[in-house]
């Protein structure tokens, strides 16, 4: 049973018209379905290939899996990177998840055509295959090396925004203190910043100037405070430095390690701006490449799997190579009736695609490491499912 969360491709060999197998099972679902939407079932056009050897064919199919994987994968990458970008909120996501500017059912749902244009079905098969694999490595360290350097910027910025934060004893000083707050240049004295626990301030009121041997009197004043700490400036001989700031520590008053430097702090705004311009900037790139690649991803996921139909068709059905496809979107209620249909409606492909097992098997070229393939089970549809990896 496949899952109802993902889109089934369905092909089957062609014996007449594609139109009229379309409206057969659309009418046999609706009528045993009553609520089915029509548009939720529609053709899948499948190009005849050049079919190559038998082995080629086999061999591609052991390789496909492990391809569909990382194209998955990748595809499955790109929307992460986009809900991340725009922090999970579904209305905006569905604003970029879209292919060629269409929604994803409307992509694959809408009548879908191979794009003769970019992979001619004049090539072989493992040709299609390498270009479509070098196109999705291409997208996948493209969106590596901008994910990078997005996160490099987005991680400096974040760490120089939490030091605009916290309390008293930890956040950045560059915007609380101004000149005003400390002496002029001095020989022998220095201006300390200290942040005294709320309840503290009394004890530090009256200690401080006993902390040391050579703190200036009635020096301290306060500059600011919080919810926690109050911070305040006091002057001190430079020789007593190191005691001062011992005492305090025991007193559990914390000092800060600030140097006033109008130009360190210039330099420090000037940082945070351009980084936060940075960011800006990257999330902007990071946001359109995004969207571009999921475009380009997703194509090259359901081209993959198209092969992987018709690879799988040419094994079971034998030649000619000429199937039709459905595109069907499940419903998570009806699905399992849905796929019984589907069984009771192409059960007449079982002898077919017996027959066409069979002869392959007693194939003086078909042997060891290719027998196992042979003898998987099936459905009498080939049937390869998109996951709806967008949800």
């Amino acid at each position: 049973m496949p899952s109802d969360q993902s889109t089934w491709l369905i092909s089957i060999p062609l014996n007449g018209d594609s139109e009229g197998v379309h409206q057969e099972i659309t009418h046999k679902v609706i009528q045993q379905l009553r609520t089915y939407p029509p548009n939720s079932i529609s053709q899948f056009s499948i190009p005849s290939f050049k079919t190559g050897t038998l082995d080629s064919l086999i061999a591609l199919s052991e390789d496909l899996p492990k391809q569909e994987t990382y194209f998955t994968a990748t595809v499955a990458k790109v929307v992460d990177t986009l809900r991340n970008l725009l922090n999970n909120d579904p209305s905006r996501l569905a604003q970029h998840i879209l292919v060629d500017e269409r929604s994803v059912d409307s992509y694959v749902l809408n009548n879908w055509k191979w794009n003769e244009g970019r992979y001619g079905v004049q090539k072989g098969l493992r040709e299609m295959v390498d270009t479509l694999n070098k196109e999705m490595s291409s997208i996948d360290n493209s969106m590596r090396a901008k994910l990078t350097s997005y996160n490099l910027v987005k991680g400096s910025l974040v760490q120089m925004q939490r030091k605009k934060t916290g309390n008293l004893s930890v956040r950045s000083l560059v915007d609380v203190v101004s000149k005003e707050d400390f002496i002029g240049d001095s020989e022998y004295l220095e201006t300390l910043l200290v942040a005294v626990p709320k309840n503290l301030v009394k004890d530090w009121n009256s200690r401080y100037e006993r902390l040391a041997s050579m703190v200036v009197p009635r020096s301290a004043q306060s500059i600011v405070s919080d919810d926690e700490y109050t911070l305040y400036s006091v002057v001190v001989f430079r020789r007593v430095h190191d005691d001062f700031v011992q005492k305090c520590r025991e007193n559990k008053f914390i000092v800060r390690d600030f140097v006033y430097s109008e130009e360190d702090i210039g330099n420090q705004r000037q940082e945070l701006q351009t980084t936060d311009t940075t960011e800006k900037e990257l999330w902007t790139e990071l946001l359109h490449l995004s969207r571009t690649n999921f475009s380009e991803s997703f194509q090259l996921l359901v081209h993959l799997k198209v092969i992987r139909l018709f690879i799988e068709s040419v094994l079971r059905y034998g030649l000619p190579a000429n199937y039709t496809g459905l595109a069907i979107k499940p419903d998570a209620k009806s699905a399992k009736k849905l796929f019984g249909i589907l069984q009771s409606h192409f059960s007449y492909l079982g002898s077919r695609a017996s027959g066409a097992q069979s002869k392959a098997k007693t194939s003086e070229d078909f042997v060891g490491e290719y027998q196992s393939l042979m003898e998987q089970d099936f459905f009498d549809f080939v049937m390869y499912e998109v996951p709806w990896i967008v949800n």
